[in-house]
């Protein structure tokens, strides 16, 4: 698949419109799940039985929310001093917390996966036909969620989310749309016991896991502004 075919929305079918593709691409690092073998360039360890999907942009990866996910060796921004982590998924309903997109640090002290105190992540949080979303970070020093249950979208699209954070500021959005932002004192994310780690659909630690699909993740060393989201729909 070529890569501009990704950049064709995350919105219902119904509201696609034509991408604007001329734009300078920001600098990151591109993950798409259209594999059960390897995920940017990484190999992946299955847990469960994730399947293949068709979504909008080609094949995604889709978990059962019982026991799925997908587990990656690699924590891709660490040493970050910002950062933005876009993502094109799709929410189809289940238990009220799913953890569906865990980064974390390595401390070297060899505690179990899904413990460790420095992380990234998404969830969502599900009630009934609709779902709001829930980005956090924590890491030496930091601590920060960002919440807002009065947003909330209905179960089924696909959609387009990111989270940001310039060092000071930590932002949340869907469809390009601010949820949420909070001050924050962030450092750079170390992982001296190794290159960190991933987990897809659930926590890392096998519990809260997703009902829904993913299709791709972005990583920029940076804070992104809306307008220049790698994986947002552009229209004319």
């Amino acid at each position: 698949m070529r890569r501009r075919d990704l950049l064709r929305g995350a919105l219902p079918l119904a509201t696609l419109a034509m991408p604007r593709v001329a734009w300078a691409r920001p600098a990151g690092e591109l993950w798409q799940f259209d594999s059960l073998r390897s995920v940017g360039g990484q190999a992946v360890e299955l847990v469960g039985a994730p399947t293949l999907v068709d979504s909008p942009w080609g094949r995604a990866t889709a978990f059962d929310g019982i026991d799925d996910a997908l587990l990656i060796g690699r924590h891709p921004l660490v040493g970050a001093k910002a950062f933005t982590i876009e993502a094109l998924f799709r929410p189809d309903g289940g238990a009220f917390e799913q953890r569906w997109f865990h980064l974390e640090a390595d401390d070297g002290s060899g505690a179990p996966p899904g413990t460790g105190k420095t992380r990234m992540l998404f969830e969502i949080r599900v009630v009934e036909q609709s779902w709001y979303l829930d980005a956090f970070v924590t890491g030496p020093g930091y601590k920060q969620t960002l919440i807002d249950p009065t947003r909330r979208f209905p179960v089924g699209p696909w959609y387009h989310v990111a989270q940001s954070c310039d060092g000071q500021t930590f932002r949340s959005f869907v469809d390009g749309k601010l949820q949420a932002e909070a001050p924050i004192t962030f450092t750079p994310q170390q992982s001296p016991g190794g290159p960190g780690r991933a987990a897809i659909g659930m926590r890392m630690n096998r519990v809260n896991y997703f009902h829904g699909a993913v299709r791709a993740a972005f990583f920029a060393k940076r804070a992104l502004d809306p307008k220049d989201f790698r994986l947002l729909p552009r229209t004319r």
